[in-house]
Order: C-alpha cells, then structure tokens, then sequence
C-alpha cells in the first residue's frame, strides 16, 4: 500500500472543504478578476482576502504530481503556494515513496499566509510527513531566493500567478536537466507561458488538461 492510498482519508476531507468553500472571486466581474489575477502589485492584498479559503489543486492534479515525482524518482521538490497543503501532502507522498524513512527526501513549500502554513503544517503532522517538508512562510519572492537545493527535480508553481516568470528565474540555475515544472492555472501567466513554450529558453512544455501547463528543463 502506497503512502498516497493511505493518505485517502485525510485528502478526501480536505477536498471536499474545497469543493464546499464559497467559489473564489464570487461576484467579481470577469474583467476585473482576470486584471486581478493577472497583477504584480495587488497579489499580496488578492491573497490576503484569500486567506481561509482552501485554494487546492484538483483532485486530478493531485493525482499527476504523485505521478510525476515518483516516475521521475524526484529526491528534491520546491513548492510556490503551499495554502491548506494538499498538493504538498500529494509530492511529499511521492517523496517518501521514493526514498522512504531517512531516505533524504527535501520538499521546499512556501506560503504568504500564516494562518494557511499552520493548516498545512497540521495536515502534514496528520499525514505522518512533517519530516519531508520545510514550509518557508512569507513572500515567495524572498524566501526561495536562499538556501535552495543544489539540484531541483521538480517544482510546482500554484501562487500569485503573475509571479510565474520571476519564481522560475529563481529557481532555473538549480534545475536539472530533465526536471519537471508544473504550472497551475498557468493562463493567467502569459508572460510564463511564452518563455517555457520556447525552446530556445531551454524548455519543453505542453497544456495538460484544462488548466496545467507541464514543461521540462532541457
């Protein structure tokens, strides 16, 4: 039995608070949220508002980044945009599947809101992988601008969108050939889309489902 499968129960409960959290951006019109979505400058105060909403990748997603990191036997993770910690508990499974008890595994997560590190750091407790995580809590800009891996297999970028591009360009030098960057909700990062699309930036990358853009550091 795979750590995933045990983690059923846990993951259920915390995707069905998200499935019944009031839909974000509820009222706000269609211009106004993209404008919002796409900002560099009001992310703080957007994600602030935010900050009890469980803003969790799909149940799909999930699935994928488990995939991803353990097909790729991924011993170093960083994560932009921890909230309630479910995609974290999805690549720290992957983790300790690969590696097991001891086996070195580092899963770097970074979150603007206190009040959702403390959620995930108590999901991540109950899910018995507190051990594989290190959250960095503040401004994604400023804490993984130091102490980063000497090597990243895999990241996720699922925070402020419009900061795509420049948490990439903190983390490119470390990115090992073959490592993987999934992008959630990547369409409100053109800016991230054009650079990873082009090869001669030194990626692959491809859409995946709706809303994830997949790419590989060539």
């Amino acid at each position: 039995m795979n750590t995933l499968n045990k983690l059923g129960p846990l993951l259920g409960r915390l995707f069905d608070l998200s499935d019944t959290a009031r839909p974000v951006f509820s009222g706000v019109p269609a211009a106004e949220r993209e404008r919002l979505m796409r900002s560099k400058t009001e992310y703080l105060d957007i994600y602030g508002a935010l900050k009890e909403f469980p803003l969790a990748v799909s149940r799909e997603t999930g699935a994928l980044l488990y995939m991803l990191a353990r097909s790729i036997g991924a011993k170093t993770i960083v994560e932009f945009g921890t909230s309630f910690g479910v995609s974290t508990l999805h690549l720290a499974a992957a983790l300790r599947d690969n590696w097991g008890h001891g086996g070195g595994g580092r899963l770097i997560t970074t979150e603007f809101e206190a009040f959702k590190a403390e959620r995930a750091q108590e999901h991540l407790v109950a899910g018995g992988l507190l051990d594989l995580v290190e959250i960095r809590l503040g401004d994604a800009l400023q804490t993984l601008a130091v102490d980063l891996p000497e090597t990243i297999d895999l990241v996720l970028l699922d925070g402020a969108k419009a900061l795509y591009p420049d948490i990439l360009g903190l983390l490119e030098s470390r990115l090992r050939p073959g490592a993987l960057i999934i992008a959630d909700n990547a369409d409100y990062a053109p800016d991230y889309l054009a650079r990873v699309r082009s090869t001669e930036a030194g990626y692959l990358s491809v859409p995946f489902g709706e809303d994830v853009e997949l790419s590989m550091r060539l």
